[in-house]
């Protein structure tokens, strides 16, 4: 015997693997933790608004994901509500990724459907942060906190640091920019099923997405220039996460009225996540 495991076994292996995982991936109770994640985004979005509305009218905090996830932690029962938190955004992970390697079959047009996939793989990355970072404030009782300006000095320490930063700056506000243009054209309807809805809740949810979709995205198209800042300037505490760029929305003129509007869109966008929760297509 040679010792080479037969080419046969090792694709019949991977395909039982890959049959277990869209298996798993698509049985009710991950189906339903995966809701319950897109829920709970839309939880941690609203109180990201409630915290930038703060900052708007004069007060301190950290209106950005780790501040939403400290808040929840100082709560009475805070780390058991982050623990569901951390089951429902890793139900949402592997939803996300069997979703970017099978997902999206109603859709026809094939250059669709791998965008849909691309995309849905980009999501399992950002809820897999979003895991990490409860499940490390549930265990710490806090949040950490400044990420966004010691990943950007990690960048930044790198040959070609400052060309990398850049090229991170200039993909976060076209992100944003994509997030603009399917909020503005209800691109994110495609992946809901809304057939039977209601008329009022279905004209709630396009209008709370329409609205949420733009002012994220406004608020990401800030926080890709602030990138783009800390790389001209070598200096990484331009990008100190979606809270630096709030916060210098509010420092412009009518600061005060263009932070409210946009943490009024980012709440938008928090009960959009509840509408989305229940009628996305989890499948």
């Amino acid at each position: 015997m040679s010792g080479v495991p037969d080419t046969s076994d090792v694709s019949r292996a991977a395909d039982a693997a890959g049959s277990s995982a869209k298996q798993a991936a698509r049985s009710k109770p991950v189906r339903v933790m995966a809701r319950v994640g897109i829920a709970s985004n839309g939880l941690l979005h609203l109180l990201i608004a409630f915290l930038a509305a703060r900052i708007a009218l004069g007060s301190g905090g950290q209106a950005d994901q780790n501040g939403a996830l400290g808040a929840i932690a100082a709560e009475p029962a805070g780390r058991v509500l982050l623990g569901v938190l951390v089951v429902g955004f890793a139900a949402v992970v592997l939803w996300r990724v069997v979703s970017a390697i099978w997902g999206f079959p109603y859709i026809s047009d094939d250059r669709k459907r791998i965008a849909k996939r691309v995309s849905s793989g980009g999501q399992a990355v950002i809820y897999a942060a979003l895991a990490v970072t409860a499940a490390t404030t549930a265990v710490q009782g806090r949040s950490s906190g400044g990420g966004g300006g010691q990943a950007t000095a990690g960048l930044l320490g790198l040959p070609g640091g400052q060309i990398l930063v850049a090229l991170v700056g200039l993909g976060v506000v076209i992100g944003g920019g994509v997030m603009i243009y399917q909020g503005y054209t209800e691109a994110f309807t495609e992946d809901q099923d809304l057939g039977g809805v209601d008329r009022r809740a279905r004209r709630l949810n396009e209008r709370t997405g329409q609205v949420g979709y733009i002012a994220k995205g406004v608020a990401i198209i800030v926080l890709g220039l602030l990138i783009g800042t800390a790389a001209i300037t070598f200096d990484p505490q331009q990008a100190n996460g979606m809270d630096s760029a709030l916060k210098t929305l509010r420092e412009q003129p009518y600061g005060v009225f263009l932070l409210l509007a946009v943490a009024l869109g980012i709440a938008c966008y928090g009960v959009f996540c509840f509408f989305d929760a229940r009628y996305h297509r989890v499948v």
